[in-house]
């Protein structure tokens, strides 16, 4: 799998989004993504109850362990690589997490505009990534 350059929405390098618990569609930390990732796994989310309880409600249950698959379940703080649409789901629902601007993947662009993102970065509300 070719992974797409690692650039991020504000133009400058990926940053990582979270190696505890180890994110990503190649879970190498980061929000990288290619063309084999239907789901765009581009948008680095500061969990939170609502937007939890809210991805279980539709069928994709991020906070129960998965130990068979290496995953320990997310809770609120914890930062992931959310798809795209998702997010955008999320956001036209009323519960979309926080966002990580430099952890997000421009190709997040496709599907999310960058106002949106922007509305929800966690950085302009004081979060340091």
């Amino acid at each position: 799998m070719q992974m797409y350059e690692a650039i991020n929405v504000l133009g400058g390098p990926l940053q990582p989004c979270s190696l505890k618990p180890r994110t990503g569609f190649f879970r190498d930390g980061s929000c990288n993504t290619c063309w084999e990732d239907s789901g765009s796994h581009t948008v680095c989310a500061v969990m939170t109850s609502e937007f939890l309880a809210f991805s279980k409600y539709l069928g994709n249950d991020l906070s129960t362990p998965r130990p068979e698959y290496d995953f320990p379940g997310l809770k609120p703080g914890d930062r992931w690589c959310l798809c795209a649409s998702r997010f955008l789901q999320a956001v036209q629902e009323g519960c979309a997490p926080e966002v990580m601007l430099a952890s997000t993947h421009r190709d997040a662009l496709r599907v999310v505009p960058f106002k949106v993102l922007a509305d929800h970065a966690a950085e302009k509300k004081g979060r340091k990534g």
